[in-house]
């Protein structure tokens, strides 16, 4: 095992560079309306998830569409979705409260996902997009993109291609490639759990950028690698709505900047009562970000970030998150070194040791749930690209330890049932995918088309399998 232990490193860095407020009804009186003359040739139905939208130039590809409940005849913002896993409704489901509050067109794509390359996003992209606008009362003065994970990557790649985005919202990845970018034309909202393994590298982004001119921000919520909770994307949708009034895209909205100045107040308040002094400086970040150019309030955030930049338990609590990450990094390290070992008692040690220590509600807590999507992740990148380069022996290794780390991901399972397919192992490799059907696994075209469960020495029911799945 030790020789691949260079490879190992070198694939994970890899991968792992690449991969509460009240929304009722507070933004309802947000004027968006911009006349803008475009054909609008369909008639879909407005509050209502629609899917799928089959694209005419391309009945390969298609989308989820979700239009306010109170649109009009005007024209609307979009906010172009990438789920890692090609679900265009997942997200949709989740912020459609959202766009009927800031009357935003919400899509997602059905066809955009992990292992496309870049070739495979701009096509979907020049597909998708072309579609939505010839029959969607799109505003084209009024683009934005929003994915999670390997998603975000692609929100935020496309932006960099293309100069009618607006602004992008990363949930949970950052793209390198950014920090070359310079200055560019679109805002960056980072938003991430404190428990996700990607928030060191979005922290990184967004200090970089801090040295830019770019219109940029990072939002934090209590979670781990997950599209991100209505409340945090709210304050996402937030930061675009103030983007468009500062850049005069929109009129500005006095009712909607004092919202946004009175509640985060209230919040910043609160987090120093009770002695949350990071997440009260993130928040006076956040609301200088948005607030600029729209309100003299954006003094008091920086008057309360002065504060709190002389209090000594600030101070306490800001070098123990130093130190925290620091160790962080340091951990991730020796991960690295011991990739090479095959000691199977050694990583169920680790792993069980990890989950335990996760558990805690403390900032190391936090730390050790990052830990564990980073050896998730570790795991399904080296065992994935051991699978595709039929390297057995070492794949099952790596399986093993996917399945001991992340045991409620179903793509741990169905590695697993591939290399039984490969064993000759028809009833393992069954129930295998009966347990990744369980734990969300509904891609029918990618279990069709696998080639070891099809095999003449395999005798699986896959019609049985399949209607085992949600969808």
């Amino acid at each position: 095992m030790k020789s691949i232990l260079a490879f190992i490193v070198f694939l994970l860095l890899f991968f792992l560079i690449s991969c509460g407020r009240n929304t009722q009804g507070k933004n309802a009186d947000i004027d968006t309306t911009i006349v803008i003359n475009s054909p609008i040739t369909d008639h879909f139905q407005a509050g209502k998830i629609i899917n799928p939208v089959i694209c005419n130039a391309n009945v390969q590809q298609s989308y989820a569409l979700y239009i306010p409940i109170n649109n009009n005849t005007e024209l609307l913002p979009v906010i172009y979705f990438f789920d890692p896993h090609g679900d265009g409704v997942l997200p949709l489901e989740k912020y459609k409260a959202l766009a009927d509050s800031f009357n935003f067109i919400l899509i997602g794509s059905n066809n955009s996902k992990n292992g496309n390359d870049w070739n495979d996003a701009e096509n979907i992209w020049e597909t998708f997009s072309n579609d939505s606008q010839k029959r969607v009362p799109v505003n084209k003065n009024r683009i934005y993109t929003c994915g999670f994970s390997g998603g975000a990557k692609v929100a935020t790649y496309l932006a960099l291609q293309h100069h009618e985005i607006k602004g992008v919202i990363a949930n949970g990845a950052g793209l390198p490639d950014i920090l070359n970018a310079g200055n560019f034309n679109f805002s960056f909202t980072a938003v991430t759990g404190r428990g996700d393994m990607n928030m060191t590298d979005l922290i990184s982004i967004n200090n970089s950028l801090n040295k830019t001119n770019t219109e940029h921000r990072i939002l934090f919520f209590d979670g781990i690698h997950e599209w991100a909770p209505i409340s945090a994307m709210n304050a996402a949708f937030e930061g675009i709505q103030a983007d468009a009034m500062r850049q005069q895209l929109i009129p500005k909205n006095e009712n909607f900047v004092n919202n946004i100045v009175n509640e985060n107040k209230q919040e910043v308040e609160r987090d120093i009562a009770v002695n949350h002094l990071l997440k009260a400086d993130q928040l006076c970040n956040f609301s200088i970000s948005i607030l600029s150019g729209l309100a003299d309030e954006t003094n008091w955030f920086k008057m309360k970030k002065d504060f709190l930049a002389d209090n000594p338990a600030f101070q306490k609590q800001w070098l123990a998150e130093q130190k925290i990450l620091t160790e962080e990094e340091n951990i991730k390290v020796n991960y690295q070194q011991q990739f090479g070992n095959d000691n199977i008692n050694y990583w169920e040690t680790i792993i069980t040791d990890v989950k335990a220590k996760a558990k805690s509600k403390t900032p190391e807590g936090a730390m050790y749930q990052r830990l564990q999507a980073y050896l998730s992740l570790a795991f399904y990148s080296i065992s994935n690209q051991l699978i595709n380069g039929n390297e057995n022996k070492k794949a099952l290794h790596f399986v093993t330890l996917y399945k001991l780390a992340d045991s409620g991901n179903s793509e741990a399972w169905y590695f697993s049932a591939i290399l039984n397919a490969r064993n000759h192992d028809p009833k393992a490799t069954e129930n295998d995918l009966l347990k990744a059907v369980s734990l969300g696994f509904d891609d029918k075209k990618r279990l069709e088309s696998q080639p070891e469960f099809s095999a003449p020495y395999i005798k699986i029911n896959l019609a049985e399998v399949e209607s085992k799945m949600k969808k």
